[in-house]
């Protein structure tokens, strides 16, 4: 494991005080900017950029790995590198090269951090640069100690970005801006800071409001066989986990990135009378409060509600998740079945064993926004009653296949990536409204808000 950086050291000490950035408004003080969304076409390693208010498409076609051809001649001529390019082209990747995963703006709005899978790495990229087809546009390069890079989160400051390493069992921080800390400490956008521990495949981190928290899940080897439970009547449960890995959902205090809380998910459902469920947390949606975390998890059609702060079901230690012994606060308090449209679908079949993939929450913390992936359908849920509206081909006229990714948007919209569609769909949470439906690139799957510069929105 690495030693602390004096870097790391620096900021476990000082902690951040920056002009925060947030879905209102940039930084205070801040150079003119334009409230975007953009959509990342994974397959294509394209971007498209769209007014977030508007809903007019600015840019589409943003070339994303401009160095490709360098990337694959060095993978290629090193044999461990393209044996795990191949897996990941082959088992993730559907078939596919994954060449953009996820992608936030940095806080003067002029650069794009993008993580990249199948060349395990993330870069900053020159928004305008790329834009023009100018050489340059990747001005910052970093690779992960793995194979693979997955999601990624920004803290609500802007300032420091957590990128998932998927074969490493770790989530690293990076710097957005270039800045100098009160010790006197130099910090360059791009570089390395600190690192937390993770289960098998680090999936998606989200900060807490005041970014205190990291609430972190792992979702295992979502790409092997061995998914069904069960074979015939015999259980075989232990050789699936054996196969998945730990697969743990976790809370992280930033100030040290220590381990705060760790639970096991599949047996914290098996507590609350839900046996032989997945461990693998999916997408998550937190609560206004930060109470109640909903979680898809593998296989499941519907969504889980866990709250961190109730008691233990049943007062005991009963397992540890690595190091980290069973909490003794953290409940599931409910489970919210959604239509399994594929049933008699072998669980094999299952896209990265997503059953449902997207899950997003509205300003006021009434609705949740699902993507039924397998399902071909989008739900809004009501968090109270668990009632729920679906939208798909039939009751939209649109094309709602494989859904793969939900965000709120600037508004109180959910916009959802369509990934089999090559489109992506914008639903306002408020009257349940279709606002927005057009094309993108091939196969789009994150999408997230940011700020760029009005020079470069309107040129």
């Amino acid at each position: 494991m690495r030693r602390p950086s004096r870097v790391a050291t620096a900021l476990a000490v000082v902690g951040l005080s920056l002009a925060p950035l947030s879905a209102s408004g940039p930084a205070a003080g801040a150079t003119s900017m334009r409230s975007v969304m953009f959509v990342g076409n994974n397959w294509a390693g394209t971007a498209s950029m769209v007014d977030a208010g508007s809903l007019q498409t600015l840019r589409s076609g943003i070339n994303l790995v401009p160095d490709k051809a360098q990337e694959l001649a060095d993978i290629y001529l090193n044999p461990v590198k393209l044996a795990e390019f191949l897996l990941i082209r082959t088992g993730p990747g559907e078939g596919h090269d994954q060449f953009v995963d996820d992608m936030f703006t940095t806080p003067d709005g002029k650069y794009l951090a993008v993580s990249r899978p199948s060349f395990a790495d993330v870069v900053w990229i020159d928004i305008a640069k790329a834009i023009a087809k100018a050489p340059g546009a990747i001005v910052h390069e970093e690779q992960m100690d793995g194979f693979r890079t997955d999601h990624m989160g920004l803290s609500p400051d802007g300032q420091r970005l957590l990128v998932s390493d998927s074969t490493s069992h770790t989530v690293h921080e990076y710097s957005m801006v270039n800045q100098t800390l009160p010790d006197g400490t130099k910090v360059t956008m791009g570089q390395r800071l600190r690192t937390f521990e993770s289960g098998e495949t680090p999936h998606e981190s989200n900060y807490s409001a005041d970014g205190s928290r990291i609430f972190h899940a792992s979702i295992g080897r979502v790409y092997t066989p061995g998914d069904d439970l069960y074979a015939g009547a015999v259980k075989i449960g232990p050789l699936n986990d054996a196969v998945k890995g730990d697969r743990w959902f976790e809370i992280v205090r930033n100030a040290d990135f220590a381990v705060t809380q760790r639970w096991d998910m599949g047996k914290e459902l098996a507590e609350a009378g839900h046996p032989g469920m997945s461990s693998a947390v999916r997408p998550m949606a937190i609560a206004p409060g930060e109470r109640f975390v909903y979680f898809q998890v593998s296989y499941f059609h519907g969504l889980v509600e866990f709250d961190t702060q109730a008691p233990d079901l049943n007062g005991t230690v009963d397992y540890q998740a690595g190091t980290v012994a069973e909490p003794r606060t953290g409940a599931v308090t409910r489970v919210i079945d959604l239509p399994n449209r594929v049933p008699t679908m072998p669980l094999e079949d299952y896209v990265n064993d997503s059953a449902h993939h997207g899950l997003s929450i509205d300003t006021t913390g009434r609705t949740l926004c699902a993507a039924g992936t397998m399902d071909d359908y989008v739900a809004l849920v009501d968090r109270s009653s668990g009632t729920y509206r679906l939208y798909d081909t039939a009751t939209t006229g649109h094309a709602y296949a494989k859904p793969y990714w939900t965000t709120e948007g600037p508004g109180n919209r959910c916009w959802i990536s369509l990934s089999e569609a090559d489109s992506v769909a914008v639903i306002d949470f408020a009257t349940g409204k279709e606002l927005a439906y057009f094309p993108v690139g091939d196969h789009p799957q994150r999408i997230r808000h940011g700020w760029v510069l009005e020079s470069i929105a309107s040129s």
